[in-house]
């Protein structure tokens, strides 16, 4: 059984301790097919996905939408239905760190801003699924970027639930 197997609710602990985060894959159509837009972490400089903690009042996908504002400056059209989650150690100082579980939503950019919170903190970058898929860390992450294909490019969306 797998961490994902082992959460118990989307805003409670579950047997590993993973806390749940929300996130938007960035993306849009380009010249040359679908791009998927990456920004860098604020410590490592890693190239990840915008993601955060769950928002009092907002659905899952509204908090991901969010972060996404927050951290990239998007602004889109976000799908409700979860893409699948993965799994990364959040570092919380040189001595603790906690499991998580990010959630990911697929979020279609209709405007990147030039100003947002943190712009100063961060770069942003646009690339082609297969490219993006190779600098994230996480295989799982990996995996859902490389398998994406928005909903109306030949199947259907995912039915919540599956």
């Amino acid at each position: 059984m797998g961490w994902q197997d082992k959460i118990a609710s989307p805003r409670a602990e579950g047997g590993t301790g993973a806390k749940i985060q929300y996130g938007a894959l960035c993306w849009r159509r380009g010249d040359q097919g679908v791009e998927v837009l990456l920004i860098t972490s604020r410590d490592t400089g890693r190239w990840v996905i915008p993601k955060g903690w769950p928002m009092a009042g907002l659905a899952p996908e509204a908090a991901a939408a969010q972060e996404a504002w927050e951290e990239a400056g998007v602004e889109g059209v976000m799908n409700p239905v979860s893409l699948g989650r993965y799994g990364y150690h959040k570092v919380l100082s040189e001595a603790a760190q906690v499991p998580c579980a990010v959630a990911v939503y697929g979020l279609r950019v209709q405007r990147l801003a030039e100003k947002f919170p943190e712009v100063k903190e961060r770069r942003r970058h646009w690339f082609p699924p297969e490219v993006a898929a190779g600098l994230v860390h996480e295989p799982e992450l990996a995996r859902i970027i490389q398998g994406f294909v928005p909903p109306s490019e030949g199947r259907p969306a995912p039915i919540a639930g599956e």
